[in-house]
């Protein structure tokens, strides 16, 4: 019996690998399909490099130490964080402010806007119609005023979670955020509050010297892809990572631990494990625990994943109507663009395109426009070129077309009463000793997020363990 079976080779599952491994725990991590990463996916093809998945990552502390055991110290790359931001508005890119001076001269808001955002963050707010939870439109709206809810706050939701302000829930989503408020009254005193309130004593953990400085707003990659920390991983694991094995069933052992059966090209394979990290989406993780407990289950299965396609397009210098320097730009649904977002990745890391060439990484789809998934690569293709057109590609030009990748199930939606789901979920499977959840549908969808969570994982294991 070995000591910890992992369920998924994402990147979540192979941080809690690695840390495991660390301390020379039996680990055995199971991959369904035949590579690792989940949904990181790297592509190359002659000069262009490009992701159709995760895009880049915040420089957590996490992350960034685990990149560099890993072995990829000299691999890592950080955008210019002084990038600009964009949302579409009334047919212009307008930057969005990163500042209160350049809140002050934003274009995005107009005077009445910004001066109800500014009086709302000090606090002088609407009281909460009742003690229903509130949707994260409802939220910035009451507290920021309705202009920053649709310009500002409906776009960002749209790139991060491709999700829909109106369902998504703001204390799951925004739960720091919320807090806030809480703490506060208003958004700005509860960030003074808080931060009154932190021990002044604590000392500063120091930082290891090999790990990278950062600054807030970084974004980071690695030379050739996001792809590269887990196969780092993976290698150094080496055949404690199975690929193509499919869970098909698990259920306690009848001493102590759980077995599991898997579907592998060698055929049924079982294993004894003391403890189960499952790492799997939620609708997965709904159908291996089914017998464990059907409310459980249930409750896994609430939680919808959208469709959204990734689509990479690459434009000759010719085709810009303008040089292109920033992050990239967001599109409110307003405003009749049906693109959520595009990342103007040959700006963000440059070297992934042969010269003369610029490359868009483009995101379609989500919860405000399931349908997405019923057109044809060609049909999402055009769509994405016709909305480029109207911001940032001069009419009647020519993309190159690199990828079309459609996620069928693609971020996990913070919708309304999502925190008592996974109340639920934590209750019903709590009876299950050494049983744990580790997947992007608890607490953060972000690259950093699964890292601390696949390590806090670990640490849970070990201390079960003893």
């Amino acid at each position: 019996m070995i000591d910890t079976l992992i369920v998924g080779a994402g990147i979540s599952g192979l941080s809690a690998a690695y840390r495991l491994d660390e301390k020379q725990r039996q680990v055995l991590v199971a991959e369904k399909r035949d590579r690792a990463g989940g949904n990181i996916t790297s592509q190359q093809s002659g000069d262009f490099l490009w992701e159709e998945g995760p895009n880049s990552f915040s420089p957590t502390p996490e992350l960034l130490k685990l990149a560099v055991d890993a072995g990829l110290r000299n691999e890592l790359i950080f955008a210019d964080r002084g990038l600009p931001r964009y949302v579409y508005w009334e047919g212009k890119l307008r930057p969005v402010p990163m500042s209160p001076p350049t809140a002050v001269t934003s274009q995005l808001l107009s005077p009445i806007g910004k001066l109800r955002a500014l009086t709302g963050a000090l606090g002088f707010i609407p009281p909460q119609v009742s003690s229903q939870e509130e949707t994260v439109a409802d939220f910035f709206t009451r507290h920021l005023g309705s202009e920053v809810a649709q310009r500002l706050v409906s776009p960002f939701v749209s790139g991060v979670y491709a999700g829909d302000v109106d369902q998504l829930s703001a204390e799951a989503a925004f739960g720091r955020v919320t807090q806030l408020a809480d703490v506060g009254g208003g958004l700005v005193a509860g960030a003074i509050l808080c931060r009154r309130q932190k021990p002044k004593s604590t000392p500063k953990t120091a930082k290891p010297s090999d790990i990278p400085e950062t600054k807030s707003g970084q974004l980071g990659s690695f030379k050739e892809g996001l792809q590269q920390l887990p196969s780092a991983i993976v290698s150094q694991l080496g055949d404690k990572v199975k690929f193509q094995w499919e869970l098909k069933n698990i259920s306690p052992h009848p001493e102590s631990g759980y077995v599991a059966t898997f579907s592998t090209p060698e055929g049924e394979q079982t294993v004894e494990a003391k403890t189960v990290i499952l790492t799997t989406p939620a609708y997965v993780t709904a159908s291996l625990v089914k017998d464990l407990s059907p409310q459980a289950s249930q409750a896994l299965n609430e939680i919808s994943y959208p469709p959204v396609a990734c689509v990479v397009l690459a434009y000759p210098d010719e085709a810009l109507r303008f040089p292109l320097k920033g992050f990239g730009n967001l599109n409110p649904r307003s405003q009749g663009i049906r693109t959520l977002g595009t990342i103007w990745s040959s700006t963000l890391f440059p070297g992934r395109t042969p010269k003369g060439w610029h490359l868009l990484t483009n995101f379609i789809g989500g919860a405000t426009d399931p349908a997405i998934a019923e057109l044809s690569e060609d049909q999402i293709i055009e769509q994405v070129h016709q909305d480029l057109q109207q911001a940032v590609i001069k009419s009647g030009s020519i993309p190159k077309p690199l990828a079309v990748h459609l996620w069928s199930k693609a971020i996990p939606q913070y919708n309304l009463g999502h925190l008592k789901r996974l109340e639920t979920i934590r209750n019903h499977l709590k009876p299950f000793s050494g049983l744990f959840l580790s997947s992007n549908y608890l607490d953060g969808v972000a690259l950093g997020d699964c890292v601390r969570r696949g390590e806090e994982s670990s640490q849970a294991v070990l201390d079960y363990l003893g």
